[in-house]
C-alpha cells in the first residue's frame, strides 16, 4: 500500500494549492534502466543544440513560412526516428539570442551537428546553432510517447 502525504500551502487569500505530493520511492527496474542506457544514477549523456538567430534576412513571408514549415516537419521526422528527445522555442528574448533548443539522443556532438544540419531553416541561415554535451535523466525520451495524448494540434 502506498502512503501519500500532501502538503497544503496557503496562497495569498486565494485558497489552497497542493504544493508537493510525497510517495514511496518506486522499485528499481534494471530492465528499464538498461533499455534507456541509464547509469547507476539513472542518468545518461545527451547533446543540446541551442538555436540562435542566423545571418539570413528573409523578407519574403511565403518563403519564411515554407522554411518554418520545413523546420517543424524536420523536427517531427527526427523525433519519430528517436533522434530528438526535446525541442521547442524560447518564449522571450534573451541576451544570448537563443531562439530554441533541441536535446538530441546522442552523446556525439558530431552526430548532433549532422542532424541539426538537416533542418531547412538552419540550411537557409535563419538559425545558427551552438552544441553542448549534457547529462540528464535517461527517462527523458519516455515523455514523447505521451505528448500525442495531450496535444490537440501540431504546430
Amino acid at each position: 500500500m502506498k502512503l501519500k502525504i500532501f502538503l497544503i500551502l496557503p496562497v495569498l487569500a486565494t485558497g489552497l494549492i497542493f504544493a508537493q505530493q510525497k510517495t514511496e520511492k518506486p522499485k528499481f527496474n534494471q530492465t528499464l534502466a538498461d533499455s534507456l542506457g541509464a547509469d547507476k544514477y539513472g542518468m545518461r549523456p545527451y547533446t543540446v543544440v541551442m538555436l540562435t538567430t542566423g545571418t539570413a534576412k528573409i523578407e519574403d513571408k511565403a518563403q519564411m513560412s515554407e522554411l518554418m514549415k520545413g523546420h517543424m516537419t524536420n523536427i517531427g521526422k527526427l523525433a519519430n526516428e528517436g533522434k530528438i528527445v526535446v525541442a521547442g522555442p524560447f518564449l522571450e528574448k534573451n541576451k544570448e539570442n537563443y531562439r530554441g533548443m533541441f536535446i538530441f539522443n546522442t552523446k556525439s556532438k558530431e552526430e548532433a551537428e549532422q542532424w541539426v544540419k538537416t533542418d531547412p531553416a538552419v540550411q537557409a541561415g535563419v538559425f545558427n546553432y551552438e552544441i553542448f554535451p549534457w547529462y540528464g535523466s535517461a527517462a527523458l525520451p519516455l515523455y514523447l510517447k505521451h505528448h500525442g495524448e495531450i496535444a490537440k494540434e501540431n504546430p
